[in-house]
């Protein structure tokens, strides 16, 4: 049998390991896109960048190619990927965590329009998540619907300007009932989707009950349609230079917003639930997808390493210095941080989000900064070029600064494993002072006398 051709992008051994927890559905799927992320969305990358246009049109063009690829990818059935079935069956695709996991690698390589092309693109895959496992019928037929048809875009807006919002209790955004209408009041910023013309929902979490002794239970979640009376997006924010037109990462301004009492989500006080279901899963997604940048910038470089054209000194560039120690240490770097992310997938699916914290909590910390020594290597190897629009590097580096902030900062999951960690200690001490007593009953058995 002829191996899969995941192998050949990412790692035979990595592929080993998980080939037998693959279905032949999720094979398939794999090879299918695979072809689709290397013969049609990086090539079109270009096109894209073209068809956007300067100045305040970017934030009203729908990029014509990458709505191409989007019909093409539905036919071929790579739509809606990260919604697995097994925890959504009405509206999931048969697919696990594990096996998305794979595929996001894969979508990393083609870069946020591969993503978009499939329909799996953020924040929407979070939102859609939220609305499949919180919302209501009605507010699933409104909004769910078109978002997982790919007809309309969503943001979900919770970090603000001017508290620290790497914790969520901070925030000051309200959220309040006055009759039957919920009324939001507060700004946001970094709110990443509300610049594309198409987006049409916002996800909005503030506080409900800001008395409550309970932290965790002062939050709410409401859905604000992106036109509502007293929506106003006030900027655009940029990303070391980039502004992700026409997604954007925007500045809210929410202004006695008035919606029906029928947008809460799930309940009062449940928004820090809904927002720990959203981002677990999320995660993850953005890991896989950096590894996959990863993995492509290091094919990159070893193309330019090995390039005659770009001989200096009479060598090739591999032979000079520590570009051959940097080519190994991407190598073994990106491997470990797979097989680290490969396996808090498969904790969310034996146990939810909720039983793999420790993993996707490792993963958000090691996985980001790896990728991005990985990139920083392939930029060295190409000198100016590495920091130029001529190449995806530079941009790649940008976005992959950005995931050691969103979804919390390193220093907070860092903070949350080592207390995890710390945990063990009664247990430890307690396995070494039986250990201890046998080590003595031995040495009295045996008539030795303990140096100690």
């Amino acid at each position: 049998m002829a191996p899969h051709p995941i192998e050949a992008i990412t790692s035979p051994s990595s592929w080993a390991m998980v080939e037998d927890k693959f279905s032949l559905y999720a094979k398939e799927t794999l090879a299918k896109l695979i072809t689709f992320i290397e013969e049609e969305v990086i090539p079109a990358q270009k096109v894209a960048h073209h068809q956007l246009p300067e100045g305040e049109d970017r934030w009203k063009t729908v990029i014509p190619i990458i709505e191409e690829l989007k019909v093409k990818a539905r036919k071929l059935g790579l739509w809606n990927l990260f919604l697995s079935k097994a925890h959504y069956p009405k509206h999931g695709v048969p697919l696990t965590n594990l096996e998305y996991a794979v595929m996001a690698e894969v979508l990393g390589r083609g870069g946020p329009m591969a993503s978009q092309a499939v329909n799996c693109s953020a924040p929407d895959t979070g939102n859609m998540e939220v609305l499949a496992k919180y919302g209501t019928p009605e507010q699933q037929k409104q909004w769910l619907e078109p978002l997982l048809d790919g007809k309309i875009r969503s943001a979900f807006a919770m970090t603000e300007r001017f508290v620290s919002s790497s914790d969520a209790t901070n925030i000051r955004t309200s959220i309040k009932q006055e009759g039957n209408e919920i009324v939001v009041n507060g700004r946001k910023w970094w709110i990443s989707g509300a610049g594309d013309p198409r987006t049409k929902i916002h996800i909005v979490m503030g506080k409900s009950d800001p008395d409550n002794s309970n932290v965790h239970q002062q939050q709410s979640v409401a859905l604000v349609p992106a036109d509502a009376p007293g929506v106003t997006i006030i900027r655009p924010m940029r990303v070391f230079g980039y502004d992700d037109a026409p997604e954007g990462h925007c500045e809210i301004l929410y202004e006695n917003v008035r919606v029906p009492l029928s947008n809460l989500v799930s309940g009062w006080g449940k928004g820090f639930e809904i927002i720990q279901g959203r981002l677990g899963p999320g995660r993850i997604h953005h890991c896989m997808r950096s590894i996959g940048t990863a993995q492509r910038a290091l094919d990159t470089m070893i193309q330019r390493v090995t390039d005659p054209s770009r001989k200096t000194f009479g060598k090739y560039l591999y032979q000079h210095g520590t570009v051959l120690s940097d080519i190994a240490k991407s190598r073994a770097d990106i491997d470990g941080a797979r097989l680290l992310v490969l396996s808090a997938a498969l904790q969310i699916d034996k146990y939810q989000a909720k039983g793999a914290l420790k993993e996707i909590g490792i993963a958000k910390f090691v996985v980001p900064s790896m990728a991005l020594q990985v990139v920083d290597r392939a930029i060295q190897a190409f000198g100016a070029e590495g920091v130029s629009q001529d190449q995806f590097l530079a941009e790649s580096w940008a976005g992959l600064r950005t995931l050691r902030l969103a979804d919390g900062p390193d220093e907070v999951h860092i903070q949350q494993i080592g207390q995890r960690e710390l945990k063990r200690a009664a247990g430890l001490v307690k396995k070494a002072q039986e250990l201890k007593k046998r080590e003595e009953a031995l040495l009295a058995k045996h008539n030795i006398k303990a140096s100690l």
